[in-house]
């Protein structure tokens, strides 16, 4: 196969725009985009009596690819392994697609270069978007701050972390999906996964959009330089990534369950809120560290400091009323954080007016980390059932609880000796309701949370 050329390059902005609007990447977005109507929910053709018609798709994408590639040395072994793939799908009839061979070749987070671009294309579900395992392509571009090499080669190093920014994508992207994962590529057999990328583009520009209509609805007056963050789409970019590079490591770190992502395991959806709320406010409070250190570069410390900002309004002003009320597990993080800071007095609603402390925010807001920090260091010598009641007491003393709920009862109303499903089918949908100040909040930001679907930093706000 090709060789990796030693020195990939970053595409300069004409030639990111000669890509996105060239006839071989517009006919294989068309072509995906057809051959998406054909597929059921696995990958495979809904019906046999369209292969014809699939296979001159595929033969059209398969086109795309191979005149594309002189753009993308650097990822050359994976593009041809792909064709490769392309074509024994379409060989053996479009069955259920496997694309591990081409997958394994696609290593991105080996080329962490600022402004590099990639074409990826997989059959693959968007998280957040779509469950169907349809084909999908994307054209991207990394991003790589200078200061974020600095962080990640020194005291934050994350070798799977892949920032990115979206040049253009098919549907299953014009959603709420801001990740890029290897684990939502159809493959055969499930091998060491070995990055994960995010749109940090998305993330900021429906950041920026959220918070500026929701500071107006609440008249909060934002401190002087969190309001460059409403200005200013790159810095908001920058501030997003330094908060996933340590989010994303913390899942691995710390005083952990034994399984903190609880893969493959059914448990009441209150504990993956408290493992992300967890894991960003590990990044608020790393980033208080930062902030605070005097050898910090100002560049960093600035950075560090907006971190702060975003995690707390991206919390509880996005995070909180996005998505259904079907156990929303990043909106009762969002519920929590807004209710420790009121009940803790610096975050306070007066006169139909929002005002937060900012002097004593750093202070409340680290104690929760800790608090969930306590409950995973005591969880290694708990049974399971009993660090779930306990995650329930942590969370159930700061946010009211269902009145219908049988879990806020108590341990003696639960079947504590049924199958660990029986309890975690205790749980409610909504087992933690909006508060009165979230349901008047939700009907007005309702439209504008809609609105940020899609989005991409490109989007005008």
């Amino acid at each position: 196969m090709t060789q990796i050329s030693a020195k990939p390059m970053p595409a300069s902005d004409a030639e990111v725009q000669q890509i996105a609007n060239s006839e071989a990447w517009l006919s294989l977005k068309s072509a995906t985009t057809e051959f998406q109507s054909l597929q059921a929910k696995d990958g495979s053709l809904i019906d046999s009596s369209s292969t014809a018609r699939a296979t001159a798709l595929i033969d059209t994408v398969i086109a795309a690819v191979q005149t594309l590639q002189a753009h993308f040395e650097h990822d050359a072994e994976y593009l041809e392994q792909l064709v490769i793939d392309l074509r024994q799908w379409s060989d053996a009839g479009f069955t259920v697609p496997d694309f591990l061979d081409s997958l394994v070749q696609f290593q991105p987070q080996a080329q962490r270069i600022d402004g590099l671009m990639h074409l990826v294309l997989f059959p693959m579900y968007t998280q957040n978007g779509s469950t169907n395992r349809h084909l999908e392509a994307v054209l991207v571009q990394v991003m790589w701050p200078e200061f974020i090499a600095d962080l990640e080669g020194s005291a934050y190093t994350n070798a799977l972390f892949v920032p990115l920014r979206f040049v253009d994508f098919t549907e299953g992207y014009d959603t709420n999906s801001a990740v890029l994962f290897p684990e939502s590529v159809a493959i055969r057999e499930t091998p060491s996964f070995t990055w994960g990328a995010i749109f940090q583009d998305r993330e900021a520009a429906r950041f920026r959009k959220v918070l500026q209509e929701a500071s107006s609805i609440t008249n909060l007056q934002l401190p002087e330089d969190a309001a460059e963050l409403l200005a200013d789409q790159h810095l908001t970019e920058e501030t997003f990534i330094m908060w996933d590079l340590i989010h994303d490591r913390t899942h691995m770190r710390g005083d952990l369950p034994f399984d903190p992502f609880m893969i493959k395991q059914r448990m009441p959806f209150f504990l993956y809120s408290l493992e992300e709320l967890r894991c960003d406010l590990t990044a608020f409070r790393e980033s208080m560290k930062i902030a605070a250190n005097p050898k910090t570069d100002a560049k960093t410390a600035k950075m560090a400091k907006l971190v702060q900002y975003a995690v707390i309004f991206d919390r509880i002003f996005r995070f909180a009323i996005t998505g259904s009320r079907v156990r929303n597990y990043d909106g009762l993080g969002g519920q929590l954080l807004f209710a420790w800071m009121h009940q803790h007095h610096v975050l306070h609603w007066t006169d139909t007016k929002l005002s937060i402390d900012w002097d004593q925010v750093p202070e409340v807001v680290a104690a929760l980390g800790d608090a969930i920090d306590d409950l995973y260091w005591k969880s290694i010598d708990r049974p399971k059932l009993a660090h779930w009641l306990a995650a329930y007491e942590l969370v159930s003393a700061t946010v009211t609880p269902n009145p219908a709920s049988v879990w806020a009862k108590g341990p003696e109303a639960l079947p504590l000796t049924a199958p660990l499903r029986d309890i975690t089918d205790q749980v409610l949908d909504d087992e933690f309701p909006l508060s009165m100040f979230y349901e008047a909040l939700n009907k007005k930001m309702a439209s504008v949370i809609e609105s940020t679907k899609g989005m991409t930093g490109a989007t005008e706000i």
